[in-house]
């Protein structure tokens, strides 16, 4: 009898497991969230029996991973780069690179960045392609926001990149401000030239 309640149950893990694997991870931890819900368990950990091993079973273990990326923001890179609004160039590539190291599925998520990067996730971004990504990669290490990587055409975001997104972008404020202040600077000195003439 209790063979036969072992081979129920690894049936049923790798039926669970073979539904999950097509799925990205944030797919995967919605529906595990919900089995959870809807079983009335509060917790990733399977139940053993009285005098068991008390070692997690193999569902509770591949169940565990995608639950706990939850409290980790997610976002695709569309909606991100609309959210931060880059002016330029070297700015969307600080946009990919901080995207890529802090916000990506954990499938895709990487610390450094090459010029095949640049041109997925700008398309995927909706941003201009550039004539040469590799050359875009190297003027926004010049433009402070990148250090070289570790092997070679590949880099990553310094701190100076990951402040400017985190903290600078958008800047469609700043941009406003300025650009009313010289509207204003213009229409004084209008005014103490036709003053003068008076």
């Amino acid at each position: 009898m209790p063979d036969t309640n072992d081979d129920q149950e690894l049936q049923a893990i790798q039926q669970v497991i073979a539904a999950l694997s097509g799925l990205d991870s944030e797919a995967k931890a919605r529906v595990i969230s919900y089995v959870f819900q809807r079983l009335g368990i509060s917790s990733p950990a399977v139940p053993t029996e009285a005098g068991g091993s008390g070692a997690p079973s193999p569902l509770s273990s591949e169940a565990a991973a995608p639950v706990r990326q939850q409290g980790r923001r997610q976002i695709d890179i569309r909606t991100f780069g609309q959210e931060k609004s880059p002016r330029s160039a070297n700015e969307r590539v600080a946009v990919v690179g901080y995207y890529l190291s802090e916000l990506a599925p954990a499938e895709d998520r990487k610390t450094e960045i090459s010029a095949a990067d640049i041109t997925k996730y700008f398309k995927q971004a909706g941003f201009p392609l550039p004539g040469a990504a590799r050359m875009t990669l190297v003027n926004a290490k010049n433009a402070g926001y990148l250090d070289a990587g570790v092997d070679r055409g590949t880099y990553r975001l310094n701190p100076v990149g990951h402040n400017l997104v985190a903290h600078s972008l958008p800047a469609a404020s700043t941009t406003t401000g300025r650009s009313s202040g010289r509207g204003n600077r213009k229409r004084a000195r209008k005014s103490k030239k036709s003053g003068s003439r008076r």
